[in-house]
């Protein structure tokens, strides 16, 4: 006699399709995507801004599926990797917000697997557990899968969004005007455009005073030589070494932008102990080292 199948089992399987099945959808919607922005492109070139205003929720409820469609293979990831709780016949409470919400989801998408796992789940937990899933009456299912299988149309902003993303994207100039603006102006920083040369008001005092003392200008120029070599040239590179990539576009943010707020530096007491650093004087808003004690932090990092 065959050993019989349990139910997580099949569960298991199941799941594992459905991850695949999923994976696939994404793909393929993400294809139809790009035709589909493509053509946008070309309404708004040709001036047909209506036209493309309605394409465009079709675009807009294509992305709310696949987004729907990487939660649910999160869920069933998760399914997945804690199948051994699933023995249990009550739900475990940290699995609760996944099988409710594949339960509330799977009815209304198109992929079958996950209609078997709904069944197979239903099987498990009972008909009152499917039942309270479907209604949502606990408020356990993500609230994200709710408003992304929600009918309501995108806002007009969102839109808006979308076709200033597309028309960018394709180089089109939508809305018109927007080229002839040019990009905006690059910030220069104060000391780089003073001079072009990275010398300001101090950079010029210490050059009279290395013309008129020979042996301070000898050392002036032992100690720019030193600070050469222990730190890049200013001119490299962008002048803030923090680089952080803004998350990607999203139906709820199509335009994302990373924002930092105004930070300050200040030395740990290691360093100031050691010599290293200096702790910053009341009177001192600018914070910018001098060349003497740019040279001194020099000196203590090579003992």
């Amino acid at each position: 006699m065959p050993p019989t199948v349990t139910i997580v089992a099949k569960l298991k399987v199941q799941l594992k399709l459905s991850i695949a099945r999923l994976r696939m959808v994404q793909q393929r919607d993400d294809s139809i995507g790009k035709t589909q922005r493509r053509a946008m492109a070309q309404l708004l070139e040709a001036g047909k801004i209506e036209s493309a205003k309605i394409r465009t929720e079709n675009i807009i409820r294509s992305d709310i599926n696949t987004e729907l469609h990487e939660i649910l293979e999160l869920y069933c990831e998760l399914l997945l990797a804690r199948a051994a709780l699933l023995e249990s016949p009550t739900c475990d409470p940290g699995l609760e917000e996944a099988v409710k919400s594949i339960i509330y989801a799977a009815p209304r998408t198109e992929i079958k697997e996950l209609q078997q796992v709904r069944a197979l789940l239903g099987e498990r937990f009972g008909k009152e557990f499917v039942l309270a899933a479907m209604e949502n009456s606990d408020g356990v299912v993500s609230e994200k899968v709710v408003k992304k299988l929600s009918v309501t149309p995108p806002k007009p902003e969102l839109v808006q969004g979308y076709l200033e993303e597309i028309a960018k994207a394709y180089g089109v100039d939508w809305p018109k005007g927007t080229k002839e603006l040019g990009p905006p102006p690059e910030l220069v920083d104060e000391e780089l455009g003073s001079g072009g040369d990275g010398r300001g008001s101090d950079g010029n005092q210490a050059h009279n005073i290395s013309t008129a003392d020979p042996s301070a200008d000898a050392k002036a120029a032992q100690e720019r030589e030193d600070l050469s070599r222990a730190t890049p040239p200013r001119t490299l590179g962008s002048s803030n070494p923090l680089h952080i990539n803004p998350s990607s576009p999203s139906t709820e943010n199509p335009r994302p932008k990373v924002t930092l707020n105004s930070m300050e530096l200040k030395p740990s007491k290691k360093m100031v102990e050691h010599g290293i650093a200096k702790p910053r004087e009341a009177g001192n808003s600018t914070g910018i080292p001098d060349v003497n004690e740019l040279a001194a932090r020099f000196a203590a990092l090579k003992r």
